[in-house]
């Protein structure tokens, strides 16, 4: 079954990709933006799996050079949850793909579970991220010509190492958790968004990884099913255990209803750091 999408699916599952608990949303943009450096930390002698220092993204444009991001400093320990806010165009989404490996840096260190990211080749880095990272995106990510049950193998066959028998069932299980035992032989064009994100879901956690990036995963879904993915994301992290990292777009909609509407959400997560223009403008330390 991999044969038919290996090359397609590297990208995305390759690069496909502790309950989140206490803390609070914040909204604070600064006129000023300054440096800050933020850390999780449950006990002082926890080594982080996500540690960045100095950490700097620019790109060429037509002016000459963007700043992207600008000395960023992060420490998050294992076991732990942070939300990663800001408005459109902020820098989330990049600073993610910096923290998995899935872009390099211009200035700065990034280690992933103690590995220097920037000492790494590309199928290095693929090979940390296929073993021991998982992914849920916005737009989903599924292989359209693969069924519910295939694309939560996936990851697994592309490792080749379990037998098929013992991927395929560890793959029904997940997705039984995530409520589709039904749905196994669905192709995503079959499946609602929420669905779709759900397939998304088990995916990400088939490998049992140690961390999860969840990069806006119900900016295409509404706000029902929003809050359903997200909740659902929470409890098959609390059975995992692993380290979370959250990316949320940061508007007054989103604001109000998870501050005024939603405490119980706000309450989950560990810390949530705000960014803007590039820089870390707030944060809570646990």
């Amino acid at each position: 079954m991999a044969g038919r999408c290996v090359s397609a699916a590297r990208a995305a599952v390759g690069a496909s990709a502790g309950a989140i608990a206490k803390a609070k949303v914040i909204a604070d943009t600064r006129t000023k933006p300054r440096q800050f450096s933020f850390k999780v930390s449950m006990q002082n002698n926890i080594e982080p799996v996500i540690e960045v220092r100095g950490l700097c993204k620019r790109v060429k444009n037509a002016t000459g050079e963007l700043t992207i991001l600008d000395n960023i400093d992060l420490s998050i320990a294992k076991g732990s949850s942070v939300a990663i806010v800001g408005a459109s165009g902020s820098g989330k989404s990049t600073l993610l793909g910096l923290l998995a490996g899935l872009d390099s840096a211009s200035d700065g260190s990034v280690r992933l579970l103690g590995r220097e990211l920037s000492t790494l080749n590309e199928d290095d880095r693929a090979a940390l991220r296929s073993g021991a990272v998982g992914f849920v995106f916005q737009s989903f990510q599924l292989m359209p010509h693969l069924t519910a049950l295939e694309n939560v193998m996936l990851p697994l066959e592309l490792r080749a190492e379990l037998p098929h028998a013992e991927i395929a069932s560890r793959a029904r299980a997940l997705l039984d958790q995530v409520g589709l035992a039904q749905r196994t032989a669905h192709y995503p064009k079959l499946l609602s968004g929420g669905k779709q994100q759900r397939v998304a879901l088990a995916r990400a956690f088939v490998t049992h990884p140690a961390v999860l990036f969840a990069d806006e995963p119900t900016g295409s879904l509404d706000a029902a099913t929003g809050y359903a993915i997200i909740d659902l994301m929470f409890e098959m992290n609390r059975r995992n255990g692993a380290t979370l990292v959250l990316v949320l777009v940061l508007v007054l909609v989103l604001v109000l209803v998870l501050v005024t509407h939603d405490t119980e959400f706000a309450e989950r997560c560990d810390a949530t750091v705000t960014i803007e223009a590039g820089r870390l403008i707030n944060g809570i330390g646990v």
